[in-house]
């Protein structure tokens, strides 16, 4: 077992974290773009967003794939095999002509992207120690969040000096070259043992998480608040695109930087709960997300990046404490309920542009803030729910 602060600990962490950044990069590369593809291909702002949410949607349906299909043939071929077909399909969105085509690829890109997300941390769960895990982790999902911020600045600076065109050719190289140092720093799996495919057995213990209430509700929580998170920086981009801000899709990507407020939220999560359960850190993260999205309603660019900065704060705390917290009660089968998570989680960012549409067509940014606090009390609802569990439970440890 490779033990942390070695040299293979580092190496193996390193390249864990290059093809994280590589494969959100690839994912949000278009956000700042979208004023662009609005204009380009006479698109409304929800068209111009489909091309964000079609990825997302079959990143997230690649999940249930790819995680038993590792237990059965290994972690690192399936995470080579597809961090190439998302490099193959970048290039080829730099080729296409027409938007039907750009969707058509960034579909098939979601199911490639999804590769590495699903079988990460089931590697480091095979390889590293117990205490290497939780060292690697956090440093892992640090580098989601830095991903995602280079994709859309990457997609913003080329986008605006060479054309859209050219941001998925700069994407494209700079992905292939990730992923020859991926597979140059990642040790081959010494003590993987593969599992025999039992599709009912999968079936089973996913219907046995939907049925448990106590994680059905993290999952509606995960859901809920990246459905708008996202696709709050998506309506945005809009508003700072047009007057009196008249963004240039460059410094529309420099916006996306708020999200280093998420980076250190989520290094941090773990002390929260050295002070607050697991459900009032997820309450607090959400307290945040309505602050943050009533500082948006200031007519003022910095109030504007100081709300989604808030904004980014408390959802990658609720974001981390989440995740744990699903890891913690699944009963069984803890990695298929993670999985199971992750598509609650990117499933909510995909039908989070329709569900917002409605909001932004009857009072634009106002009626998208209008929008995004009826979700959120929903999900705060949903915090308290667990707090009132979690109560119950410990009332039931201490009479029992």
């Amino acid at each position: 077992m490779i033990e942390a602060n070695t040299r293979a600990f580092r190496a193996a962490t390193l390249a864990l974290c290059l093809g994280s950044a590589m494969i959100f990069a690839n994912l949000h590369v278009v956000q700042s773009l979208l004023p662009t593809f609005a204009q380009q291909f006479q698109l409304t702002e929800l068209e111009a967003s489909w091309s964000l949410t079609i990825t997302i949607l079959t990143l997230g349906l690649s999940l249930l794939v790819y995680g038993p299909l590792s237990d059965a043939i290994g972690r690192k071929p399936i995470m080579v095999v597809t961090m190439a077909g998302a490099v193959l399909t970048t290039l080829a969105l730099s080729q296409v002509e027409s938007y039907t085509s750009l969707l058509v690829l960034r579909g098939l890109q979601g199911l490639f992207l999804g590769g590495l997300p699903a079988i990460a941390i089931a590697y480091m769960g095979d390889e590293f120690t117990r205490k290497a895990v939780v060292l690697a982790v956090g440093v892992y999902i640090s580098a989601n969040s830095l991903g995602g911020v280079t994709g859309r600045m990457v997609g913003g600076f080329v986008g605006e000096h060479f054309g859209w065109a050219a941001a998925f050719g700069a994407m494209g190289v700079l992905s292939a070259v990730l992923l020859a140092v991926f597979v140059w720093l990642l040790p081959k799996s010494q003590n993987f043992h593969p599992k025999p495919l039992h599709p009912l057995h999968i079936a089973r213990d996913m219907g046995g998480h939907l049925r448990n209430p106590v994680l059905l509700v993290a999952f509606l929580i995960a859901g809920g608040n990246f459905m708008i998170f996202l696709n709050q920086y998506s309506y945005i981009t809009f508003v700072l695109a047009a007057a009196p801000y008249h963004l240039s899709p460059h410094a529309l990507g420099l916006l996306f930087l708020t999200y280093l407020s998420g980076t250190l939220a989520a290094a941090l999560s773990g002390r929260v709960t050295q002070y607050f359960s697991a459900p009032v850190g997820m309450g607090l993260g959400i307290v945040l997300l309505m602050g943050g999205t009533l500082l948006t309603l200031i007519p003022h660019l910095y109030a504007i990046v100081w709300g989604f900065m808030v904004s980014s704060l408390g959802f990658f705390l609720t974001h981390s404490l989440a995740s744990s917290w699903v890891s913690h009660h699944a009963l069984q089968a803890r990695a298929s309920a993670s999985s199971l998570y992750l598509v609650f989680y990117y499933m909510g960012a995909s039908v989070g542009g329709f569900v917002l549409a409605p909001f932004w067509a009857w009072e634009g940014w106002l009626g998208i803030v209008v929008g995004s606090l009826l979700v959120y009390s929903l999900t705060l609802g949903c915090s308290v729910w667990l707090y009132r569990w979690q109560g119950r439970a410990e009332s039931r440890k201490v009479w029992g």
